[in-house]
């Protein structure tokens, strides 16, 4: 039975091959716009196709082309998004090496444990209950929906809470992202302006 099958499939991948090849080349060509693209595409799409072995796909004597042109494109689609998430390796070279900043590090850790105590001390306070949204909501991947569903408040009321303890926190806590003291300094004298 799985050798009569598979002589079946031979025989209709040839004659997709001897009536349609041209056609497939054609519907590929017109997106690609290269041959080499094109003719990889269609060997690819003759190789699944035999592999598969699936009679869902037969249709008359060949098989379904509408299928064998969605196969093409979505293919030729996905083959354009792995190219450009990937970058060659000889343009990463070519960039310089930056410099270990241990200062920038420094602040950055300095910032994020003034952020903890600042946080501790918060929820030990009047406001607990804002401190204690903002931490949920920070510290973890819920959104603002997911947060309000969860505790059952509003989300207004989730963000507004988190906002006013953000507020908090950048008027107690110096900014560490900001490149050196004087740009702390002159942004210090235009808030007191």
């Amino acid at each position: 039975m799985r050798e009569k099958s598979n002589n079946e499939n031979s025989k209709r991948l040839e004659i997709l091959f001897r009536n349609h090849h041209k056609w497939l080349y054609s519907v590929i060509y017109k997106l690609s716009k290269n041959d080499i693209i094109s003719e990889d595409l269609i060997q690819e799409l003759y190789v699944y196709l035999l592999e598969r072995n699936d009679e869902n796909l037969y249709y008359k004597d060949s098989f379904n082309l509408q299928y064998c042109r969605s196969f093409l494109i979505s293919r030729y689609y996905n083959l354009i998004k792995v190219d450009n998430r990937t970058l060659p390796l000889f343009d990463t070279y070519d960039e310089e090496e930056e410099i270990y900043d241990r200062e920038y590090d420094e602040r950055l850790d300095k910032a994020y444990v003034a952020l903890l105590n600042e946080l501790e001390q918060m929820k030990r306070d009047k406001g607990w209950s804002s401190a204690k949204l903002f931490e949920l909501y920070w510290f973890s991947n819920m959104t603002f929906d997911k947060l309000s569903s969860e505790i059952g408040i509003s989300k207004s009321t989730a963000f507004l809470n988190v906002r006013k303890v953000k507020q908090k926190l950048q008027s107690k806590i110096q900014n560490p992202f900001k490149q050196n003291d004087k740009e702390r300094d002159s942004d210090d004298e235009r808030e007191a302006i």
